[in-house]
């Protein structure tokens, strides 16, 4: 087997883009954003926070105290801009990388920890966050995110929903089921494709023919391809593609393309099937160092500003640290709680069968 070590290195040239690699604005003519310094800072301090939690958690993980973690490295700008467009009545379905979008959710990444480390099913209230639990499942979360719509449609309320999901899942059904009934109904949702180039160790190629973006129009609403690298565009891109859901006009696929700068999961060795001359050609394109470039070369922000981000991070890593390590682990009947909403006759026959077991052993 051969590979092209530069493949998915040069952009497209269909790439919807703001910010180059070198941090040099540029305009589009269908996608343009106006961003006050304060708020292109404000994404800044998203970005190196979110990946200071990503690398505490993997090296928790090395360490022995997560289970399994799936790293979002590469892929800040794709969730920090897409969560950034959400408003507060959208709803958003992760998958289980979307460390990201939980923190524009407020989610406590502590929780998210929690779930890796074994400890709870999520952690957080789906309803308070309108944000669900993450989804193990390639793919399902596209079912629910396009029922979720529809009830939105059918009530009559000015939301959208948006869902996530990879290059992989794109071949998997349920995601093309969801493009039908997304597509036949009209529903107000936003398609998420984080395309970094990778499903586990299939590269794209054994996924499509044609770029993601354009298998929307064969369900008969649009896609659009954004550097998934540019903060600044996928917030413009996504900014849009949710306005228009929210106002009657259907859904979009937008498919942000990025790169997998880690292994699929703390389980993987990409080593075995990739180049390193691939990576370090994405290295040139990270999305934080991109806006870095931009904030110096427009003097809108100094050394201190960045030291304290840094000092900041710093603090966030000891914190989850010391929270990850201090939460208590379940008590075994507890995972027959929150199964349902309400009282199921079967799960209290369960719990009582099992409690009895355990009263069974010697103490």
């Amino acid at each position: 087997m051969t590979i092209d070590a530069s493949r998915g290195a040069e952009a497209p040239p269909e790439l919807v883009q703001l910010l180059t690699p070198e941090g040099e604005r540029v305009e589009h003519p269908d996608y343009d954003i106006d961003l006050t310094p304060e708020e292109v800072r404000s994404l800044y301090r998203d970005l190196a926070l979110v990946r200071r939690v990503d690398l505490e958690a993997v090296a928790l993980q090395r360490q022995g105290e997560l289970g399994i973690w799936a790293s979002l490295l590469g892929q800040e700008a794709a969730q920090i801009g897409s969560g950034r467009a959400l408003t507060d009545s959208d709803m958003a379905f992760p998958t289980y990388r979307e460390h990201g979008v939980a923190w524009c959710r407020d989610v406590d990444p502590v929780k998210l920890l929690g779930l890796f480390r074994g400890v709870n099913h999520g952690g957080w209230d789906p309803k308070e966050h309108n944000f669900h639990l993450y989804t193990i499942v390639i793919g399902s979360q596209t079912l629910h995110a396009v029922g979720y719509a529809m009830g939105i449609q059918r009530d009559d309320a000015s939301a959208a929903t948006i869902v996530y999901f990879g290059d992989g899942a794109t071949s998997q059904g349920d995601v093309n089921e969801s493009f039908i009934w997304a597509s036949v109904f009209n529903a107000p949702i936003v398609f998420f494709c984080q395309n970094n180039q990778w499903a586990i160790s299939e590269p794209l190629e054994k996924q499509t023919r044609i770029p993601l973006y354009r298998r929307a129009s064969g369900f008969g609403f649009p896609g659009i391809r954004v550097d998934g690298n540019d903060v600044f565009a996928c917030l413009a891109v996504t900014r849009k593609a949710l306005e228009a859901a929210r106002t009657g006009q259907g859904p979009t696929l937008i498919e942000a393309f990025t790169y997998r700068m880690g292994a699929h999961t703390t389980t993987d060795d990409p080593t075995r099937y990739r180049v390193a001359s691939e990576l370090e050609a994405w290295k040139l394109k990270d999305p934080i160092e991109r806006v870095k470039s931009y904030l110096f070369k427009n003097e809108l922000a100094d050394q201190a500003f960045f030291d304290s981000v840094e000092a900041e991070a710093d603090q966030l890593g000891a914190d989850l640290r010391r929270r990850c390590l201090a939460m208590p682990d379940p008590r075994p009947l507890d995972m027959f709680d929150h199964v349902y909403s309400e009282p199921h006759a079967l799960i209290d026959q369960e719990r009582a069968q099992f409690a009895s077991y355990l009263e069974g052993f010697e103490k």
